[in-house]
């Protein structure tokens, strides 16, 4: 099973971004997929995740309004848009896959992790 994540990148403030989540090595119309992300000197949090289907979506509170996550089963498929990006918004995002298909947005529900893209956002 392999996750990758990419389309991070060095973005001024109130630009935008879209990172996506390419698998491989699972069923993926099976998976939920959650997105998280780790600033430096952080703990890991949650941002946003979607359900097997693409019917159900989940988000951070604190996120709401300005990222949007989608999928594409047939190309095994998940995007992250960010917008207004804001310089707190900084960070490692890394990809996960959950077996229960639901989009948790708890990490210890995830089983499998991507290597992360980095999202530098300048003010």
């Amino acid at each position: 099973v392999q996750l990758q994540a990419f389309g991070g990148g060095l973005v001024q403030a109130g630009g935008s971004l879209r990172l996506s989540c390419a698998a491989s090595g699972l069923t993926f119309r099976l998976y939920g997929v959650g997105w998280f992300r780790q600033a430096p000197g952080k703990e890991r949090e949650f941002v946003a995740a979607i359900s097997r289907s693409g019917g159900s979506t989940n988000y951070a509170d604190s996120l709401k309004g300005r990222f949007t996550i989608s999928r594409v089963n047939d190309k095994k498929t998940v995007y992250l848009q960010i917008n207004s990006l804001k310089s707190e918004d900084t960070a490692i995002y890394y990809c996960a896959a959950d077996t229960f298909g639901l989009g948790s947005h708890s990490a210890d529900e995830y089983d499998y992790w991507g290597q992360g893209t980095q999202v530098t956002v300048s003010s």
